[in-house]
């Protein structure tokens, strides 16, 4: 289970991140924010005291920084992968894909987020849900696809049986982990 972090809708990332269970995750994307270091500071030391891991989007420099425990990389850098497992063998890498093609064709990952698997908020509005189908197709071959996109406590359910890994959620789980 991975929370992603939105600046308009998890504005206070620590706060849900402080009720997540140990062995869950938050990938922080900072969107070029000017507070981008203290909120993963805050992110690094909340994860860090609850057994869970950081990953953060993108920004090397800043993972790096905070002490992450890895990088997830949006669908235009995949290409980056492979680099960045031979400088950062440690670190856990994760990447976003949007169509079935896309994560079976992704390599060098640890994991690949697929997304939207139903309607959802956000930058994913306007885009079409991939289903479970498509989940159950990517999932054919791979280890690890994440489900991503208009997940809820009311349809988290409905993943089991899909192939996938595992779920990933914004509004959901800040809903679910609110205070």
């Amino acid at each position: 289970m991975l929370l992603f972090t939105d600046p308009e809708r998890t504005p206070r990332p620590w706060e849900i991140a402080s009720r997540m269970p140990a062995g869950t995750g938050v990938v922080y994307r900072s969107f070029g924010a000017v507070d981008a270091l203290e909120t993963a500071e805050r992110l690094r030391a909340e994860t860090r005291e609850r057994g869970m891991t950081l990953l953060i989007g993108m920004d090397t420099d800043l993972a790096d920084q905070v002490g992450a425990d890895g990088l997830h990389l949006p669908e235009r850098a995949l290409s980056a992968a492979y680099a960045l497992c031979g400088r950062r063998p440690d670190w856990i890498l994760t990447g976003a894909v949007h169509s079935v093609e896309r994560a079976r064709a992704a390599r060098d990952l640890d994991a690949v987020v697929l997304s939207p698997i139903f309607p959802a908020g956000g930058a994913s509005a306007g885009k079409p849900a991939l289903g479970l189908e498509a989940l159950a197709s990517a999932s054919e071959g791979r280890t690890r696809v994440i489900a991503l996109g208009g997940i809820t406590a009311l349809n988290a359910g409905e993943l089991q049986g899909s192939g996938a890994y595992g779920f990933a959620a914004i509004g959901g789980l800040a809903e679910a982990f609110a205070l």
